[in-house]
């Protein structure tokens, strides 16, 4: 579709800037979890069955299952929506309940960006069907004269699949979708490269140690 749109240090500043705000959003995450409304809901017999008996282990237990449940939607929307968006050369679609738009001199493409290949249940993907539609008739309307195309891009996976009778849009996974925008086969082992250690790893830690705290003064 497209070459890179922004250099390679562009690349590099973008990707640093996208990982300290989802660092940053991960622990405003953590921060407003309500630990002992979560505490309250569980099953006290469960953790004495799988040998759990101090704070310590059941608070980074919860944690684990709450985060593991969040990261992906946090990762999706503040590191992969950006990226996709910067090295597709587009623009957001927000008028068109899309993520981005990516215009080339042939075609108008609207592109849903996703992490990976399970992010939804029946009704978002049937809603998913609508605003691919609905973003098709904006563009009839206006009488852009060019090849309108639809994209489910998947940041990982390797599902990829044609538009059909029944559904509009393309689906790209992984490497295909990151060369689908970009023009590169090799974004994908790019991209991985260059998610460099900029911040220590230490803020779960961080927020379990002081839920920790929290529960051993509190219990």
């Amino acid at each position: 579709m497209n070459t890179p749109s922004i250099s390679p240090d562009e690349l590099e500043a973008l990707i640093k800037q996208q990982l300290e705000m989802f660092y940053d959003r991960r622990i405003q995450t953590l921060s407003n979890l309500d630990l002992w409304n979560t505490l309250r809901r569980k099953n006290p017999y469960l953790f004495r069955a799988i040998g759990m008996q101090d704070a310590s282990e059941i608070v980074k237990e919860l944690l684990q299952a709450y985060m593991s449940s969040s990261d992906e939607g946090i990762f999706g929307h503040v590191f992969f929506e950006p990226i996709a968006k910067a090295v597709g050369g587009g623009v957001a679609a927000t008028d068109v309940g899309m993520d981005v738009v990516i215009e080339t001199p042939e075609a108008y493409t609207v592109v849903q960006v996703k992490s990976g290949p399970n992010w939804g249940n029946a009704d978002q993907k049937r809603k998913l069907k609508e605003n691919f539609e609905n973003a098709r008739a904006m563009f009839i309307s206006r009488k852009i004269k060019k090849q309108f195309r639809a994209l489910l891009g998947q940041c990982y996976g390797r599902a990829t699949s044609e538009p059909s009778d029944k559904r509009l849009y393309a689906v790209r996974s992984g490497q295909s979708f990151w060369e689908e925008i970009t023009g590169d086969p090799e974004f994908y082992l790019k991209l991985i490269r260059l998610m460099k250690d900029y911040r220590e790893h230490n803020t779960y830690a961080v927020s379990i140690n002081t839920q920790e705290i929290e529960v051993i003064i509190s219990g």
